[in-house]
């Protein structure tokens, strides 16, 4: 069992940017791939970046060019940098944990979850 804990949410303003992270209890979530979802009030969640075991990453199209996403293994860490943050980017920050993973976006096969973070960016 892998217990993730997000911290680093805040609020903005638009053009800003913020530094999420995500902290795993053991040092076993290095063979898991990892990622960031987000969930804005009324949609439904959206992955936004996933990296795999070998560092191998994959972006939304809405994030591409803005969104960092890295891992610190020795460390159990995840991390998201954020620039030029836009009002629609405003959500709760999820971060997801998974053994096997064929699609890095796809929150149905992420087997574990913390409890999120919340990003508020005004214009």
């Amino acid at each position: 069992q892998v217990q993730l804990v997000e911290s680093g949410g805040g609020s903005v303003q638009a053009g800003g940017s913020l530094r999420l992270s995500c902290a795993a209890s053991e040092s076993s979530a290095r063979r898991y791939y990892m990622a960031w979802f987000r969930q804005a009030p009324g949609k439904g969640r959206e992955g936004v970046a996933g990296i795999d075991t070998d560092g191998s990453i994959t972006y939304s199209d809405s994030v591409k060019g803005r969104f960092t996403i890295s891992r610190d293994n020795t460390q159990n860490k995840l991390y998201l940098e954020m620039n030029n943050l836009k009002v629609e980017d405003t959500a709760m920050y999820y971060c997801a944990a998974g053994r096997y993973v064929a699609d890095k976006l796809r929150g149905s096969e992420y087997d574990y979850w913390g409890q999120g973070t919340q990003v508020t960016v005004s214009s």
